[in-house]
């Protein structure tokens, strides 16, 4: 079927203006509009078990693309393209095909890399074993919430508490069978795994940090920092940071390291607004000792993963 249009002599003057706004708030993943986060109403705590899966899925939510970055990183070290070079120009002999010489050893390299990174190296996160987060979780409900400025006390919303209640009992449930675990197990697995803290708001968990298990005395590791897309540029990421601070200040804490993947501008650029400093770049500062040195995550061939940032308490 074919259509005819006729030309109209309308011009731009005559059509009406439509009224003019500005879209000032933002939308959710469902395409609601949400207002200002509120981080009076934000209560930092302690995972739970019953927070495991949302925990997990936004840590890969967070560290999406942060292995291509990762990757890239590596191939780019002039060692690793020397070595590139070298086996390319041994098979162009072999195959006597420029291109397949080129392609083969980087395509290598790359299926290597992928599925090394996430094993030996703890940045990804959403490879951590479930072990891992259970042994985190461990005793959350007896440790008191990290200190938020913006609320007079912290405490729950009418909404939080609801949420709470109607999961309470799911958590008799877990609370079962968590007795039929080998305690010391248990013991020794949160000892190794660290400390994850959330914040949640309204029953959503918006944003974590992690707190590394292993440390020397005196000083504490943030091994890790993500919080939701919809909810960045909120003062989130610093009010879960400063509060872990405050926490491990009261306990003797006088240094804090942060691990920052290798290349992140915003991650470096958020650390240096909070008063950290490149680890490089406080030598002959007083106090610092050659003991407290912390060793960046290093990967394929020991090239360094991390930049190291540091703060004194």
């Amino acid at each position: 079927m074919l259509y005819s249009f006729k030309r109209c002599n309308i011009g731009y003057k005559d059509i009406p203006a439509l009224p003019s706004f500005k879209f000032t708030g933002s939308l959710n993943n469902k395409g609601c509009e949400m207002g200002r986060l509120d981080l009076g109403d934000v209560v930092l705590r302690r995972m739970q078990e019953k927070d495991i899966e949302s925990v997990k899925n936004l840590v890969k939510e967070g560290c999406e693309g942060t292995e291509n970055r990762l990757i890239l990183h590596l191939l780019t070290r002039p060692l690793a393209l020397l070595m590139l070079a070298t086996l390319s120009s041994i098979l162009r002999f072999v195959l006597h095909s420029f291109v397949l010489a080129f392609i083969i050893p980087v395509f290598v390299l790359i299926v290597y890399l992928k599925l090394t990174i996430p094993r030996s190296v703890g940045i990804l996160g959403s490879s951590k074993p479930y072990w891992d987060y259970v042994g985190s979780s461990y005793q959350a409900d007896t440790e008191p919430e990290l200190p938020n400025p913006h609320s007079g006390r912290a405490k729950q919303t009418p909404n939080q508490e609801k949420t709470r209640r109607r999961k309470k009992a799911k958590e008799k449930e877990k609370i079962t069978e968590r007795e039929q675990v080998d305690e010391d197990d248990l013991k020794e697995r949160a000892r190794v795994a660290g400390e994850i803290w959330v914040a949640e708001s309204d029953g959503e968990i918006m944003g974590c940090v992690a707190r590394d298990g292993w440390s020397r005395d005196g000083v504490c590791r943030i091994c890790r920092l993500v919080v939701q897309c919809w909810y960045r540029r909120e003062g989130l990421g610093r009010l879960l940071v400063q509060g872990l601070e405050s926490k491990v200040k009261q306990s003797g804490i006088y240094r804090v390291y942060a691990h920052v993947p290798f290349p992140s501008k915003v991650g470096e650029a958020f650390f240096r607004r909070l008063g950290y400093r490149l680890q490089g770049e406080t030598s002959g500062i007083e106090g610092e000792e050659e003991d407290d040195y912390e060793e960046p995550e290093k990967g394929w061939m020991g090239f360094p993963l991390t930049k190291v940032f540091v703060k004194d308490l």
